[in-house]
C-alpha cells in the first residue's frame, strides 16, 4: 500500500515532470542540427548556396511560429501539444529524408521548404510544452528552470550527431533519418509526465541543493561531451569504442531522474508549510488589491505609483510595513467614498498580460527588436556554419556543430543561473545579462571579421554560449513584466525574433556575399559560371564581410537591452527588493 502511495506521489512530483522536460528538450533542439544537414542536402540535391539559404530561413520560420502551440497550451493538456509536435517533426523530416536518399521522385525547392518548415515547426510544440509545464511547477525557480530546459534543447544538436556516429550508417543522409525518428521515440515515451503538477505546493528546503546537482550534471555532461568530441577528431576510433562512449552518454543524461526517485523513496518527510506559506505571502505582496464598488470591479494601481518618494529610502522591512499600511488606508478610504479609485485601463509590468496587451506595451517591443538583432544574428552563424568550415578547408563540419550545440547548452544554463543571481542578489533587471552577452557577441563577430587566427574556433564558443544565454534570460525576463497566465503565446512571439533577423541576415547578406565572393573566384579561375551550377567559396572573406556587419547589429541591440534595463529598475527592485533583504 506504501509502494502504491510513493508511485502516486512520484508521479505527481514536479521534479519527475522537470526531468521528463529535460529529455523532451534533449531531442527538441533539431533546428540546430541543420548545420550538419545542409551539406547532405546541398550535395545531394544539386541546390546552390541560395537555396541551401531559403531553406535555413524555412527551418527558422518552422522553428519560431508558434502562436498555435502557444495558444493550444492554454486549452489542451500538454500531451497533446506534444504529440502534435511529434506527429509533424516525423512527417516533415521524414519525407526530407525519402527525398534525399531519392526513394520519392526529387521535389521541388518550395516543397522541400514547407516540409522543413512542417518538420522543424513541431519543435514549437515541445518547447512551449516543457517550458510551461516548467516556469508554472517551478514559479520562483524561472531563471534556472527556464535555462537549464533550454539549454538542453540547444545541446540536442550534439546529442543527436552522437547517436548518429553509433549506427554506422553508409550514407551521410541517414542524419536526416535520425532527426526524423530520434525525438518521435524519445516524447512519445514521455508525453503524459510532463504537464503542470501544482509545483508552487511542493516547495521543499531541499530544492537548492536538487538545483546544484543538476548544474552538476549538466557541467559534467558538457565536459564530457566536449571530450569525446575531441577524441574522435583526433584519434580514429572503432565502432566498439563509439558505442561506448554514447552509452556513456545517454547515463549521464538519465541521471537527474535520481532526484524524484530519492525525494520520493530515501528521503524524510520534510516540513513544507514554512515554505510554502513565504511562497504564498511573497505572492501576495506581488497582487494587486481588488475592491468591488457597486458591483463593479475595480483594481489600484501599483503602490510604486501611490507611495510617496521618501518611502524608496527606508529599509527594505519598514518600506514594505509602510506600503503595506498605505494599502489599507486606500482601501478603507475607497471603501467610505472618501477617495475615487479610477479603474485601470489594463495590466501593470509584473502583472499578467495577453499577447495583444503586450504588443503595445514599449518594454516588450524592445526586448523583441533587440532581440531581432542580436539572435538573428547568433542563428545566421549557426544556420550558416557547415559552410563556413568547408570554406576554411575543414572536411567535417559535424565536430563544429556539435562544439557549438555545447557551448549553445552552457550557455543557457550559465545565462539562467548568473542572470537570476543579478535578480536575486542585487534586485537588478534581468535585461541587463543580455545586454552584457551581446557586446561579447559583437566582439566575437568582429574577430572573425579581421581574419584573426583561430576564429572559426573563437566564434564557434563565444556564439554558442552568448545565442544560448539569450535563450535563457528573455523568457525569464518576459515572465517576471508579463506574467504567467499567456507565456506559451508571449514565448512564442519572442521567439519569432530568431527567423525574422535570420531571413534578412542569412537569406540575403550572408548568403549573397558569399555567392558574389564564390562567382568572383571562379572568375579569377577564367571558369565560365552556369544557372544550377554549385557555388563554392574559399577563405575567410566568404563571411568576413558578413561578421562585420552583425557585429555592428549586435551593438545596436545592446543599446536597445540597455533601454529596456533603465525603463524596468523600477519594477525588478519592487519584484526582488524584499528577498534581497
Amino acid at each position: 500500500m506504501r509502494f502504491h502511495e510513493q508511485m502516486k506521489s512520484l508521479f505527481y512530483n514536479r521534479w519527475l515532470v522537470f526531468v521528463a522536460s529535460m529529455w523532451v528538450q534533449s531531442c527538441s533542439g533539431i533546428g540546430y542540427m541543420f548545420g550538419s544537414i545542409s551539406p547532405v542536402i546541398k550535395r545531394n540535391m544539386g541546390y546552390n548556396q541560395r537555396q541551401i539559404a531559403m531553406l535555413g530561413v524555412a527551418k527558422d520560420l518552422g522553428d519560431a511560429i508558434g502562436f498555435v502551440a502557444g495558444s493550444l497550451c492554454e486549452i489542451a493538456p500538454i500531451w497533446v501539444v506534444l504529440f502534435i509536435g511529434v506527429a509533424q517533426n516525423f512527417l516533415g523530416y521524414g519525407l526530407v529524408w525519402l527525398s534525399t536518399k531519392h526513394t520519392l521522385p526529387e521535389m521541388p525547392l518550395w516543397v522541400l521548404c514547407v516540409c522543413i518548415f512542417v518538420g522543424t515547426n513541431g519543435e514549437t510544440y515541445f518547447n512551449t510544452g516543457a517550458l510551461v509545464s516548467g516556469v508554472q511547477n517551478f514559479p520562483k525557480s524561472r531563471g534556472p528552470v527556464v535555462g537549464i530546459l533550454k539549454g538542453f534543447a540547444g545541446l540536442s544538436g550534439a546529442i543527436l550527431t552522437q547517436v548518429y556516429t553509433i549506427f554506422n550508417f553508409p550514407d551521410q543522409a541517414s542524419v536526416i533519418f535520425i532527426v526524423a525518428v530520434g525525438p518521435t521515440i524519445v516524447i512519445s515515451s514521455v508525453m503524459f509526465v510532463v504537464r503542470p503538477v501544482g509545483g508552487h505546493r511542493q516547495v521543499r528546503q531541499s530544492d537548492g541543493s536538487s538545483f546544484l546537482f543538476l548544474y552538476g550534471v549538466c557541467l559534467i555532461l558538457a565536459a564530457y561531451l566536449l571530450g569525446v568530441l575531441i577524441l574522435q577528431d583526433v584519434v580514429d576510433l572503432n565502432q566498439t569504442t563509439v558505442t561506448w562512449l554514447t552509452v556513456g552518454l545517454l547515463i549521464l543524461i538519465l541521471l537527474p531522474i535520481g532526484i524524484p526517485l530519492f525525494l520520493v523513496f530515501f528521503s524524510s518527510s520534510e516540513s513544507q508549510n514554512s515554505a510554502a506559506e513565504t511562497l504564498l505571502n511573497n505572492d501576495q505582496k506581488q497582487k494587486m488589491i481588488v475592491y468591488e464598488q457597486d458591483g463593479n470591479e475595480v483594481i489600484m494601481s501599483e503602490v510604486e505609483d501611490e507611495k510617496p518618494s521618501e518611502v524608496d529610502s527606508l529599509p527594505a522591512h519598514e518600506r514594505q510595513k509602510r506600503i503595506s499600511h498605505l494599502q489599507a488606508k486606500l482601501v478603507q478610504a475607497a471603501a467610505d467614498g472618501a477617495v475615487r479609485v479610477n479603474r485601470k485601463k489594463g495590466p501593470r509590468r509584473g502583472e499578467d498580460f495577453t499577447l495583444m496587451q503586450a504588443l503595445v506595451k514599449a518594454d516588450f517591443l524592445l526586448m523583441f527588436f533587440s532581440l531581432v538583432l542580436a539572435s538573428g544574428s547568433g542563428l545566421t552563424i549557426i544556420d550558416n556554419l557547415g559552410q563556413m568550415c568547408q570554406s576554411l578547408g575543414y572536411e567535417n563540419p559535424h565536430v563544429f556543430v556539435s562544439m557549438i550545440s555545447i557551448w549553445n547548452f552552457l550557455g543557457r544554463v550559465g545565462g539562467g543561473y548568473f542572470s537570476e543571481i543579478i535578480v536575486r542578489k542585487y534586485a537588478y533587471p534581468r535585461p541587463v545579462a543580455m545586454a552584457g552577452v551581446q557586446v561579447v557577441m559583437a566582439g566575437s563577430l568582429l574577430y572573425y571579421a579581421v581574419g584573426a587566427p583561430g576564429a572559426i574556433y573563437v566564434v564557434s564558443v563565444v556564439m554558442g554560449l552568448c545565442y544560448g544565454a539569450h535563450w535563457a534570460i528573455v523568457p525569464s525576463a518576459a515572465s517576471e513584466l508579463f506574467g504567467l497566465k499567456s507565456f506559451g503565446a508571449l514565448y512564442n512571439f519572442l521567439a519569432l525574433a530568431s527567423p525574422t533577423g535570420s531571413l534578412i541576415f542569412s537569406g540575403v547578406i550572408a548568403s549573397g556575399i558569399y555567392d558574389y565572393e564564390a562567382k568572383k573566384q571562379s572568375s579569377v579561375k577564367h571558369h565560365v559560371f552556369h544557372d544550377n551550377e554549385e557555388l563554392t567559396c574559399y577563405g575567410t572573406i566568404c563571411y568576413s564581410i558578413t561578421c562585420g556587419i552583425l557585429s555592428a547589429l549586435c551593438i545596436i541591440a545592446v543599446f536597445l537591452s540597455m533601454i529596456v534595463v533603465h525603463r524596468t529598475k523600477r519594477v525588478y527592485a519592487q519584484l526582488y527588493g524584499n528577498s534581497r533583504a
